[in-house]
């Protein structure tokens, strides 16, 4: 069981490495996709299965069970008005943006932790146990 805030903190430490990109290149590429999509799959299920939105309220918008099988379809969601469906997409949205702004604020609040780790990983290509928590020790968490 996870808390709304544990799936957050999940979602922008997977838009890390995408957030990464634009901090220090000022642009972004394919890299992070399959993170950027296991972040939406997070936020999706935060607002259609597990019911942490505060505007839709504590409802189940996800089918369960069934899968798609003989002509069950595609969409994944139960069948809901357009404007709930909007409502689900926009709280999603919002979900994701805020992760993405959370990472974005770290590393511009660690840019030089930032880059004596990636120069760190490019000399010796892994940093792993108490050399990492040591120079995580060093980071500064947005007020």
């Amino acid at each position: 069981m996870n808390s709304k805030e544990e799936l957050k903190g999940q979602i922008a430490t997977l838009l890390g490495g995408r957030s990464a990109e634009e901090v220090v290149f000022g642009k972004i590429t394919t890299g992070a996709s399959n993170d950027l999509q296991r972040a939406t799959d997070i936020a999706e299920q935060m607002v259609g299965t597990f019911g942490m939105s505060d505007i839709l309220g504590p409802l189940a918008y996800d089918k369960q069970g069934g899968g798609q099988f003989l002509g069950n379809g595609n969409n994944p969601r139960r069948s809901v008005s357009d404007a709930t469906a909007q409502a689900i997409d926009k709280e999603v949205r919002d979900l994701v943006d805020d992760a993405h702004e959370t990472a974005l604020n770290i590393l511009r609040n660690n840019l030089p932790l930032l880059e004596s780790i990636s120069q760190k990983i490019l000399k010796e290509e892994v940093i792993e146990g108490e050399d990492l928590k040591t120079l995580l020790a060093e980071s500064k968490m947005p007020a």
